[in-house]
């Protein structure tokens, strides 16, 4: 069974510390108007020394309400997350794989300049020197 909100039993409480001393007026022939006056005293000062503990649950209750600890999500928020994450790791992976792609590209381009490239010795360089001297 739920418990009743902080709220509805401190007004209650405070209602009847209104309703109770203006009962009690009215009954020893005290004019209404100065019985309300009296009475709304009479409640705010007992209220102020015997509900302090229902009170401050109530101000408690209002401070969670108007500034929650937790960002409220939306039902749908968390599938888009789910789905933005998706389309991400596989913009990561498609990345990774391009730049395997291009460093192994990039590997045989080398391999094949360099086979394709003279072997130039020593020897070879002298002479070549000699030839272009003449």
């Amino acid at each position: 069974m739920k418990a009743v909100p902080s709220w509805l039993s401190y007004s209650v409480y405070r209602i009847l510390m209104f309703a109770v001393p203006l009962a009690v007026l009215l009954m020893l022939s005290i004019v209404w108007w100065v019985s309300a006056i009296v009475a709304a005293l009479i409640g705010l000062c007992l209220s102020y020394i015997f509900l302090r503990k229902p009170r401050e649950q109530v101000a408690l209750d209002l401070y969670t309400a108007r500034h929650p600890t937790a960002e409220v999500v939306h039902p749908d928020a968390e599938s888009e997350d789910a789905a933005i994450d998706r389309a991400a790791d596989a913009a990561a992976s498609a990345a990774v794989a391009s730049a395997e792609v291009a460093d192994a590209a990039g590997r045989a381009t080398t391999r094949a300049a360099a086979s394709a490239a003279p072997v130039t010795t020593a020897g070879s360089a002298a002479s070549e020197r000699e030839g272009s001297a003449q």
